[in-house]
């Protein structure tokens, strides 16, 4: 079992892990100043541009990608401790490299499923990052974690599809780039649950389409990200080619845009972790109280030494389903996809909270990035699925393992 990454990896690694150091760190400052001058601004923050100019230029862009000319040709593994690094930035890093949610989902989706026409007209503009876009599958009024549960109505009309329906945390779609809607709903109502749902293409700008308001995460409007938004489809029109896979392929598309999803989030937040145990360490030993450094005090020690075992564990957990989904694919690893999705998040918002509670009321303030970088954490126990849905369906495969002897 070889665990050292391989030369291409470690090239790319020391060379995103410079461009962070140089570029992206120092640029923090001037987004939060941004946003606390332009609150309701959901755009990239001029500094943003200039960030994906130097990566383009530098050839350190679109490296989630394995399947396309304008991709890295990565594998998950080897892009793994890349979006480590990224992820010690989310509201920065990613976007930087062209590999921020939910575009990186939504390209992949057109790799794989696009018609040359929708990946001329709109994978092409994304890969460039001429354009962003937008994911639209959770509603307010079902419980969205069943997939089988969306209402929104995609109804053939002869040459084109009528699309009705009301979304939310539509993430990036308060982003003026924000050009192209993938559409989650409901074609097939008679047929199989699983064969009811499809995806469709649908211009921001369509007659009927109306991006009411955006949602706020803990009380803050997440505008880095492209902000969250509800969405209501009002008999909106497209051409019939804007279907993706054709009727009935929404589930499959989905699950076949989350497993990626899900992994790249938990890479990124490998990076978090370890961001806050950087950041937990330094404050420990400059910090003095009751005569010692906080570093000095049993619990802190006790805290690092934990945040260390988890983040180890955390690591090789999802190098190994990287693997798995290099080698045997994305059903092949669906048992380790899921064992991510519920550990990383939870430990990494459990590291979070000590570094938070190490730096005392700085911690939930805006001078350090702990606190947004625990609502990133504690969001991503909600999004891409529950933690009691992945739960339910590990013990599932536990059980049936069993049911027959």
């Amino acid at each position: 079992m070889d665990f050292a990454y391989d030369a291409r990896t470690e090239e790319l690694r020391a060379q995103v892990a410079a461009f962070m150091e140089e570029l992206v760190y120092p640029s923090e400052a001037a987004v939060v100043a941004h946003l606390e001058a332009n609150p309701d601004d959901f755009g990239d923050p001029p500094v943003l541009h200039d960030l994906r100019r130097e990566a383009k230029a530098r050839g350190l862009w679109n490296l989630f990608l394995p399947k396309h000319p304008l991709g890295a040709g990565l594998t998950n593994l080897q892009y793994a401790p890349l979006a480590e690094l990224m992820g010690r930035s989310p509201w920065v890093g990613p976007a930087a490299f062209n590999c921020a949610a939910p575009d990186t989902g939504n390209m992949e989706v057109l790799v794989e499923f696009g018609t040359p026409q929708q990946q001329e007209q709109w994978l092409t503009p994304l890969l460039d990052g001429e354009i962003r876009s937008a994911f639209c599958m959770t509603e307010p009024d079902v419980a969205s974690s069943d997939a089988t549960n969306i209402a929104t109505r995609i109804t053939r009309d002869g040459d084109e599809y009528v699309i009705n329906g009301r979304k939310w945390w539509s993430s990036g779609a308060m982003n003026p780039a924000c050009a192209i809607f993938i559409v989650m709903g409901q074609s097939n109502p008679d047929a199989d649950p699983h064969r009811r749902q499809s995806m469709i293409l649908v211009p921001r700008d369509t007659p009927g389409v109306t991006v009411k308001r955006a949602l706020r995460v803990f009380g803050n409007n997440d505008a880095a990200h492209g902000g969250h938004a509800e969405v209501i489809f009002d008999n909106v029109r497209v051409p019939a080619s804007n279907i993706i896979a054709g009727e009935g392929m929404g589930f499959a598309i989905a699950q076949a845009r989350l497993g990626p999803g899900r992994i790249h989030h938990c890479m990124r937040l490998i990076g978090a972790a370890e961001r806050a145990v950087e950041l937990m360490c330094q404050r420990a030993l400059s910090r003095v109280a009751f005569g010692r450094p906080l570093a000095e005090q049993g619990v802190i020690g006790d805290w690092i030494a934990e945040s260390r075992v988890r983040i180890e564990m955390m690591r090789l957990l999802v190098l190994k389903t990287a693997y798995l989904m290099d080698t045997v694919g994305n059903r092949g690893a669906h048992t380790e996809i899921q064992a991510i999705k519920v550990a990383v998040p939870a430990n990494t918002e459990w590291i979070l909270d000590k570094a938070i509670q190490v730096h005392g009321g700085g911690g939930v303030s805006q001078d350090f990035p702990l606190a947004t970088l625990w609502a990133s954490a504690r969001t991503l126990r909600l999004a891409d699925g529950p933690d009691e849905v992945h739960k339910r369906s590990l013990a599932r495969r536990e059980l049936k393992k069993y049911a027959s002897q």
